[in-house]
């Protein structure tokens, strides 16, 4: 087992100055005698009480984009010396919009006041991205300057890739068979006839109605692309439902093993690395950073000529040139967007009717809900310390969501600030 490095710790001068960043056991005889405060706590600065002159060491912040997760690591030289995991919420964003759309349809259908449609009233401007999309850009800048005002960060190293979704699905393929796709001369349903040989993907039932399934449902993340579809009868349809495949065919792992074996890799995170890489790379650019790039494959032959484990903040830490590498720190930050909370004033059920309201003023006893917190409990059945996201309530009685689980009541009085809210939870 490794041993677990922890992060260095960041260091301002009394001018807001970024200098290098120090070793934890630095950090903690520098706040110890005086000589420094704690700045901020995620991720974690000291500030000097003096001003510092001389120029710190550059130092090369390397980013591998994903889909889901994006890795961040700060080198000094050769040495990682800070890493970190951003994850995202596209997903989150995505079900926010798709629950809005669906609302407000339902609404317009209904002999009651209706927000009127407004979707032939815009256009969209050049580079337009999808919210879910634009999300992923946005965050990882907002993280590309905060760490640029706490370290002397001077070049960026992001890892350019770009998926070959065709080659994903039939490695062999080559020349005009790029412009010929698997529906080509086929209409969809036809195709999957013609694919599962009319017949019902999970009981073989054969001169039925057959009816289009998803082999991965909707309701998990799966797509109407044609790789996740197969035929199936009514009973088989109706009996699956939204189950997982392995869970409705466990009592038949012949049949299991067919299917998975048609069904194609998913190609949507691939998808959005593609349509977001160019993206990020001219806003980075805005940055006023020396910008550097690499392949996705010179980060995996660095990873592996270097040994190192695959996680998102090795794969950073191998974007573009990589001679050698000492590791410092390999225990990363890891950081969860979270979102600002939502500017409805009116929540709803599942009908679109209002079922509670907002309150108007968001703080409670000098706290919000997002705010990280410590709440040291000394009496009831509560007793102990907590450390977490806390979610307000105007009684003054408040919810943290710690490491031990949802700690619930817990009275404000206990509670005390160390990270007012950013959008982002924080942990280790």
């Amino acid at each position: 087992m490794s041993i677990l490095k922890p992060n260095y710790v960041f260091v301002l001068d009394t001018k807001h100055k970024p200098l290098t960043p120090c070793k934890p056991s630095l950090a903690r005889k520098l706040l110890k005698v005086g000589k420094a405060k704690v700045f901020r706590m995620y991720p974690f600065t000291i500030i000097l009480r003096k001003e510092v002159a001389d120029d710190p060491r550059p130092m090369i912040l390397k980013i591998d984009p994903g889909s889901k997760v994006t890795g961040l690591a700060i080198l000094l030289g050769s040495d990682i010396i800070w890493v970190a995991q951003l994850t995202h919420r596209g997903q989150a964003i995505k079900a926010s919009l798709d629950s809005r759309r669906s609302l407000r349809r339902s609404r317009r259908s209904r002999h009651t006041r209706y927000r009127q449609a407004r979707f032939l009233n815009r256009t969209r401007p050049k580079g337009w991205l999808a919210p879910s999309l634009r999300h992923r850009v946005e965050t990882t800048l907002t993280w590309v300057k905060r760490l640029s005002r706490l370290a002397p960060v001077r070049t960026i190293f992001q890892e350019l890739v770009r998926f070959d979704l065709e080659q994903i699905e039939n490695p062999e393929i080559s020349g005009v068979e790029y412009q010929q796709g698997v529906l080509a001369g086929y209409e969809v349903r036809e195709y999957l006839l013609n694919k599962w040989d009319r017949r019902c993907a999970y009981c073989s039932a054969e001169n039925v109605p057959l009816q289009v399934e998803h082999i991965q449902p909707r309701a998990s993340g799966g797509t109407n692309r044609v790789s996740n579809l197969c035929l199936a009868c009514e009973p088989c349809n109706t009996k699956k439902g939204t189950q997982d495949i392995k869970i409705f065919l466990a009592k038949k792992p012949d049949v299991l093993k067919k299917i998975l074996a048609q069904a194609k890799r998913p190609l949507k995170d691939a998808s959005a690395v593609n349509s977001t890489r160019w993206t990020l790379f001219n806003r980075l650019k805005e940055t006023g950073k020396v910008i550097a790039t690499g392949s996705g494959g010179l980060t995996k032959f660095n990873r592996i000529r270097l040994e190192l484990p695959k996680t998102h903040f090795f794969d950073a830490a191998c974007v573009g040139d990589t001679p050698s590498i000492s590791v410092l720190a390999n225990q990363p930050l890891n950081i969860k967007a979270t979102g600002h909370g939502s500017r409805q004033m009116c929540r709803t059920d599942k009908f679109g009717l209002p079922s509670r309201y907002v309150p108007r003023f968001k703080f409670v006893k000098g706290f919000q809900t997002g705010d990280i917190v410590k709440a040291v409990v000394t009496s009831g059945k509560k007793v102990g310390t907590y450390t977490g996201r806390v979610a307000v309530r105007s009684s003054g009685s408040f919810n943290v969501s710690a490491v031990q689980g949802l700690i619930q009541g817990i009275n404000h009085k206990y509670c005390f600030s160390i990270h007012q809210k950013d959008g982002y939870n924080y942990g280790f």
